[in-house]
């Protein structure tokens, strides 16, 4: 275990880029935002919610993309094992996506205070994300920030195991993918089934098991590519 706390420290040498970078971009985001719901007829909507919070998850998914290619090498070259590494990986990304779930709660809890920022804007979780619960808050927002993470980790683990190659062939492989489903529901005409399937699940499935459900599958799934990383 004090191995694998060493590792996650590892995430820590620069909390700048870690912490900083991601909340910063999503600053810069919020106050666009901001500008445009007062300046703009946006702001005449009130209760319009925003896409600009997933600047914050994105970013997130780029940071741990960057720390597995980055950080990965330097573990190994100090006898940390690709095992704990990842380990320590994975325990720093629970933490952070429960903490920012929490400030993100706190933050939902500050704009419906203030009606919107003065202007009806729903920014910090938008639509089907905002819930009544504080605790449901929470996870339905650390959720979806563990499913990014994670999907960042394994695209890290990818371009470390297989190069710019792998990534270029996941990137392709999984518009081939996406791109032939869409066109198998369209041919199935089932589209609608497909909106009706989402439309009978719960708030707490879409927001909380469907993410959390993602991240341990990825999170399953880049286990063992990391172990067959080479220096």
């Amino acid at each position: 275990m004090t191995r694998v706390l060493q590792a996650a420290r590892l995430h820590l040498i620069n909390p700048l880029v870690i912490l900083g970078i991601p909340w910063l971009v999503v600053a810069i985001s919020f106050a666009i935002n901001v500008a445009i719901w007062h300046l703009t007829p946006a702001g005449q909507n009130d209760g319009g919610f925003t896409g600009g919070i997933l600047a914050l998850y994105i970013t997130v998914l780029v940071v741990y993309a960057q720390a597995v290619t980055q950080l990965l090498p330097f573990a190994m070259g100090v006898s940390v094992s690709r095992r704990t590494f990842y380990l320590g990986t994975a325990l720093v990304v629970v933490l952070q996506s429960l903490f920012y779930g929490v400030v993100i709660a706190l933050t939902v809890a500050l704009e419906n205070a203030t009606g919107g920022w003065g202007a009806g804007m729903n920014y910090w979780a938008p639509a089907i994300f905002e819930v009544d619960n504080v605790a449901l808050q929470v996870l339905a927002s650390g959720a979806p920030m563990l499913a990014f993470a994670f999907v960042g980790v394994g695209l890290g683990v990818v371009h470390q195991r297989w190069g710019q190659a792998g990534t270029w062939g996941l990137i392709i492989g999984s518009t081939v993918f996406f791109g032939g489903l869409a066109i198998l529901i369209s041919w199935l005409e089932a589209w609608g089934d497909v909106v009706s399937w989402f439309g009978d699940q719960s708030i707490a499935t879409l927001t909380i098991g469907v993410p959390t459900a993602l991240a341990l599958v990825v999170a399953l799934v880049s286990f063992p590519g990391i172990r067959r990383v080479v220096p």
